[in-house]
């Protein structure tokens, strides 16, 4: 039954799922470049289920299912409830998160099993997460095969970076094989060019913006486009993170496999899953409880993550020629001000002045008035953009 707080409308609705590293969100959006009438989380697992919220809050359903249920189970009582909730018939297609698009896969594309069959082959490009962004598009099908589903790519955004910007020194062979810099959290700095823009910013400034969440990255950009990001051929480059290891010398990987006798899926696992906040803590890849530990490799393993963000946003002033503004989001951009205020007076000599009550307070600016640089927090909301791609696919 339709809780009476939400006015939905007669059709036309979209459900945006966005598979991350660490959690899966949902929302449910109605026709038009409108605000989600509905958020939720969903997680498989060890504890599987799902909460949905409306858009002020406001707890409509949460519905914990026993340890084991198969993300199949989790994703059908889901789809039963948004289809009790909205009424049947007014889910018209489901958008989908997908990390890597490859070469092929420019724009968003409708999910056939063609093209999901070509999508998985991409996996050894993004072994952590394109299989979490492509089960989800599976089961959906099993459990509502004429659902129109379409896929968003993390990857498209950054079409837009020069050639210069992509190439590795390696061997040109490599680079006809795809080995390049294809850049990610796309659909993340894709919001935050639109909301710049519906701000009234000049989106031509030179714009630093840091998406720091378990998964981590900055992209440089001037109108609108991407011009230079920090993660590269994969989701491991760049920034250290939750438990991936950000920039790391080659030769030290060599070194793990010829000298310490390491396999490749133990070196592997170590880059993804064993490395980061929690690799150099030892205790944690949350960014909360480290900032909350008097553990002295907390606080090492926070201050390593401030430094390569404040060093990655100076890489990203200079493919730029400078910076004029600089954005946080995500996780640990929106809601960590301890994290944002160490990060910006690394930043000091290049104007960065943080507003210490505006700061604590969470923005949306931060900035104190006499920096020459604007410091801005926007959350993300990567599901309004793959909901507004949708709902440019559909038939007219």
């Amino acid at each position: 039954m339709t809780d009476p707080a939400v006015a939905l409308p007669d059709d036309g609705l979209v459900l945006a799922v966005n598979s991350g590293s660490s959690s899966i969100k949902f929302a449910l959006f109605g026709p038009g470049d409108s605000p989600a009438l509905v958020r939720g989380t969903l997680a498989d697992g060890a504890r599987p289920g799902f909460e949905a919220r409306d858009a002020g809050g406001a707890v409509l359903v949460c519905q914990s299912l026993a340890e084991g249920t198969p993300a199949a189970a989790v994703f059908a009582g889901l789809l039963d409830w948004i289809e009790t909730f909205a009424g049947a018939g007014r889910l018209t297609a489901v958008g989908h998160r997908i990390v890597h698009g490859g070469d092929a896969f420019a724009a968003p594309v409708e999910l056939t099993p063609e093209t999901i069959e070509a999508l998985a082959a991409l996996t050894p490009l993004a072994p952590l997460h394109q299989p979490r962004c492509l089960q989800p598009v599976g089961v959906i099908a099993a459990l509502r095969p004429g659902l129109l589903q379409i896929g968003c790519f993390d990857t498209a955004f950054h079409r837009s970076m020069e050639p210069t910007v992509r190439r590795y020194g390696l061997p040109r062979r490599f680079e006809q094989l795809g080995i390049r810099k294809f850049g990610f959290h796309g659909l993340s700095y894709e919001h935050i060019a639109d909301r710049l823009h519906a701000m009234g910013k000049d989106t031509g400034s030179p714009t630093v913006v840091a998406h720091l969440g378990s998964g981590a990255s900055l992209c440089a950009m001037t109108d609108g486009q991407s011009r230079d990001t920090t993660m590269g051929f994969s989701v491991l480059d760049g920034l250290p993170m939750a438990t991936r290891c950000g920039e790391v010398d080659p030769g030290a990987i060599l070194y793990m496999q010829r000298q310490l006798g390491l396999g490749l899926a133990e070196v592997e696992d170590i880059l993804y899953h064993d490395s980061g906040l929690l690799g150099v803590s030892g205790l944690s890849g949350d960014m909360r409880e480290l900032l909350d530990s008097p553990d002295p490799r907390a606080a090492e393993a926070v201050d390593l993550f401030t430094f390569h963000v404040a060093r990655q946003v100076a890489v990203m002033a200079s493919t730029l020629g400078g910076i004029e503004r600089l954005v946080f989001t995500g996780g640990i951009g929106e809601h960590q001000g301890a994290v944002r205020e160490s990060i910006c007076a690394r930043l000091a000599w290049l104007g960065v002045v943080l507003d210490v009550e505006a700061n604590r307070r969470g923005g949306p600016s931060i900035s104190a008035g006499g920096g020459r640089v604007t410091v801005l927090v926007i959350p993300a909301d990567e599901e309004r953009v793959i909901a507004r791609h949708v709902l440019a696919s559909l038939p007219r």
